[in-house]
């Protein structure tokens, strides 16, 4: 059985939304007009968003055309700060629903209906890293996505 070590209140809507403000203030970045559009777009998505599926949400929003490399500027940032994760498997990027709090994570994404479900387990995460380690290799952020099928798809 995995072990679970983080237990978070996971804030939703504009409480998430300053979650984020606040982690990225705290790291001496602006928390901008433009970058408060994309955060809220991309919290606003069930599933992992493209940088295309933001651009075009947030151009929408704002009548006005928002270029994806814009987007793929801030997503990165956001990345970088630790308010949004990247699904590396879809390309694609999910707001993190506890930004400050530091640790790998693990992607089950769903063939299916594309879904990506967030999984915290720090001893595999650790083991994950030991092993690199070992290996003479120096991790940074470990990727661990498992593609299959959940459990609403295969019912």
């Amino acid at each position: 059985m995995a072990e679970h070590h983080h237990h978070h209140h996971e804030p939703t809507g504009a409480s998430l939304a300053d979650a984020a403000r606040v982690t990225l203030e705290a790291r001496n970045e602006q928390w901008t007009p433009m970058r408060a559009a994309i955060f809220d777009a991309l919290a606003a998505e069930e599933k992992p968003a493209s940088a295309y599926d933001i651009a075009d949400n947030v151009s929408k929003a704002r009548g006005k055309r928002v270029a994806p490399n814009s987007v793929y500027r801030i997503l990165d940032l956001f990345v970088a700060n630790n308010i949004a994760m990247r699904v590396e498997s879809a390309n694609a990027y999910i707001a993190n629903a506890h930004p400050g709090c530091h640790h790998d994570c693990i992607f089950l994404v769903c063939r299916s209906c594309k879904e990506a479900t967030h999984v915290d387990d720090d001893k595999v995460t650790r083991d994950v890293r030991l092993v690199a380690e070992h290996e003479g290799f120096l991790p940074e952020r470990p990727v661990i996505e498992i593609l299959g099928t959940c459990a609403k798809c295969a019912a």
